[in-house]
């Protein structure tokens, strides 16, 4: 370490840096539907979470090695190039964070990465093919095989629950519900860490203090795995709620689920090396949990905002990258005004989100969340009720719709 310059130093720092932003952005994937449901009080969720991303940083390295010596060609790359790949994809999750959107930190890594080498030595210092399997694939893939997994087991939960009572086995339910949390965000751990730990070996590698191809060192490791256990326990409460019931209403059934087919998801990809966005399979998973309940739904409007966040990640991403790259080309001076606008920003966006807070007191208050659109309301309208029992008073007002109300009936707000 005692080669490592203060620009190497600063890359260092600032991918840390990253890192935490992914902790606190990505807290939802494992805690959101725990949180929701009330298995857990959101600070034990948050804590329970960090924890275990510490740990699953320790169990593998496969991820990695993807980003540090397979997604872009390190004889081409310098150290500026991975600085401004940083504050590329630490804006985007700023920006994300801010609106509430489960956007990819992944990719944002990977845009960022991709753009500011095109703007350094072009073309030839990405490779296309990797780009292409085992970024853009999983991208599309894994939301939907996570999704339909989630489904599946929604329903093959609610059959094989059919003849008992759902309130006497929510608290089963619950339990289950915490344990593939605990999965999830161990296997948070092994996929999102890693990606830092590539993103600091790269830059080690440029540095020459590494020889291209090296595992990341023990300190690297470390660093990474305490950098985003400290951002997942700070609690990304805006992108919480959102997955937790922004997207659709979910039971412990469905949370079990849904976290269940997510972890086992994320888990198959860390040890293919398959470095996908834990944020997209999450989301997939939540989604097909809510389409599995009979009567349950999703909300479109919601969703469609995130379909558009997901597919502008890498772009906007490797955008400001490239315009990083452009100006730290010009020397030291570009350098030092790449950090300044890095820290504006990022300022910027934080006093924006104080206008509006949220935090764990009312990440689940009913009137922070979006109501559901026409379409949602009128298939919960005309849905039977849940499977799991017969049906209550409580269903059959969210089931039936109420009698058109005379002309000379003030109007009344309606409730969702």
């Amino acid at each position: 370490m005692e080669h490592i310059t203060l620009l190497l130093g600063i890359v260092i720092v600032t991918a840390l840096v990253f890192d935490f932003t992914n902790g606190f952005h990505d807290t939802a994937n494992a805690m959101a539907t725990t949180i929701s449901t009330g298995a857990l009080k959101p600070k034990t969720a948050v804590a329970m979470s960090a924890v275990l991303n510490l740990v699953g940083a320790f169990l593998s390295v496969e991820v990695a090695k993807t980003i540090s010596g397979g997604l872009v060609n390190e004889s081409g790359i310098t150290t500026e190039v991975i600085f401004a790949a940083l504050v590329g994809a630490i804006l985007w999750n700023l920006l994300t964070w801010l609106i509430g959107l489960p956007s990819s930190s992944s990719h944002a890594l990977f845009g960022g990465l991709i753009g500011a080498t095109l703007m350094s030595v072009g073309t030839s210092g990405v490779n296309g093919s990797v780009v292409l399997t085992k970024i853009l694939l999983p991208a599309v893939a894994a939301p939907i095989v996570a999704g339909l997994a989630a489904l599946l087991a929604t329903r093959l939960t609610y059959k094989l629950a059919k003849k008992t009572d759902e309130k006497a086995t929510a608290k089963g339910y619950r339990a289950g519900q915490i344990a593939s949390a605990g999965l999830v965000s161990l296997a948070h751990g092994t996929n999102d860490a890693q990606k830092t730990m590539g993103i600091i070996t790269l830059a080690l590698v440029t540095g020459n203090v590494l020889a291209p191809g090296s595992n990341p060192p023990l300190w690297v490791i470390v660093s990474a795995g305490v950098a985003i256990a400290l951002g997942t326990y700070l609690g990304g409460w805006r992108i919480i709620r959102t997955m937790g019931k922004g997207l659709t209403e979910l039971r412990p059934p469905q949370g079990f689920a849904a976290q269940t087919s997510a972890a086992t998801v994320i888990l198959a990809s860390s040890h293919l090396g398959f470095s996908l966005s834990t944020t997209q399979v999450c989301s997939g998973s939540v989604m097909g949990a809510g389409l599995g309940r009979k009567g349950g739904v999703v909300r479109w409007s919601t969703a469609t905002r995130m379909f558009v966040a997901w597919g502008l990640t890498l772009p906007a991403a490797g955008l400001v990258a490239a315009c990083a790259e452009f100006l730290t080309k010009q020397g030291p001076w570009g350098i030092a005004a790449v950090a300044v606008l890095l820290v504006a920003g990022s300022g910027i966006i934080w006093s924006l989100s104080r206008r509006q807070p949220v935090d764990h007191t009312n990440v689940t208050d009913d009137e922070l969340h979006e109501p559901a659109g026409v379409v949602t309301t009128a298939m919960a309208a005309v849905s039977p009720p849940p499977i799991g029992g017969p049906a209550t008073a409580e269903s059959l007002k969210t089931t039936i719709p109420a009698p058109a109300a005379s002309v000379t009936e003030p109007a009344r707000p309606a409730t969702v």
